[in-house]
């Protein structure tokens, strides 16, 4: 039987006091268990920023230890960052996420790219969106936060749209197919293709996107 240190980990320290998102985590490193092997050793990390992680530290030691490999639920609950990624697997720690259990290293080096990729062009949206704002007289960081929260909108939007216009063709596909509402959201699940805010598909996730997409045209 196999040997698993299990790793969890929350952003945020109410995320941690409130158990938010680590039962989900605990119930899928379960069932991925289940009839594989045993978990040895568990650790949960509850911080705010990705450089800090001495639980995560501890949990590939044990890993040494044990001679066991490192379980996490979902890979972005390891990182969203290439370099932290490839110190990882540089530790000589095999690990698996179980979201996705059939990933190479290449795979998971791409999926941190793209995801990396993806952090630092909303960050250079959101920043030429600031700088679009001041050069037409907006005034940033004063008492009155209507025009910031404006901007903030207006971002928002602007990212929803190339989200649904990213995402669109492929619905359109799906449906031209025959594909249910329910069909289609467990197709993008399956693809690993998140919604908008990083969640699952529903069929009324689905249904919601094909409403916007009628009142774009």
């Amino acid at each position: 039987m196999s040997k698993f240190v299990a790793y969890y980990r929350v952003s945020t320290d109410k995320q941690g006091r409130s158990g938010l998102g680590l039962d989900a985590q605990r119930q899928a490193v379960a069932d991925f268990v289940a009839n594989r092997g045993q978990i040895v050793q568990e650790f949960t990390e509850i911080e705010s920023t990705r450089n800090k992680r001495p639980e995560l530290q501890a949990a590939l030691d044990a890993c040494r230890k044990h001679k066991a490999t490192l379980l996490i639920a979902r890979l972005d609950r390891l990182a969203r960052n290439v370099a932290f990624i490839s110190n990882l697997m540089e530790s000589h720690v095999d690990f698996v996420a179980v979201d996705m259990p059939e990933a190479t290293r290449f795979t998971i080096h791409i999926l941190a790219a793209v995801a990396e990729h993806e952090r630092e062009m909303i960050s250079k949206r959101t920043k030429d969106a600031l700088k679009a704002a001041k050069a037409r007289g907006v005034k940033l960081g004063n008492p009155t936060p209507l025009p910031a929260l404006e901007i903030a909108s207006n971002v928002l939007k602007e990212q929803t749209r190339l989200f649904r216009d990213t995402v669109r063709p492929l619905i359109e596909q799906l449906r031209a197919q025959g594909y249910t509402l329910t069909a289609i959201a467990e197709e993008l699940n399956s693809r690993k293709i998140p919604t908008a805010r990083g969640g699952l598909w529903y069929a009324m996730t689905v249904r919601n996107m094909l409403i916007s997409e009628e009142e774009d045209r």
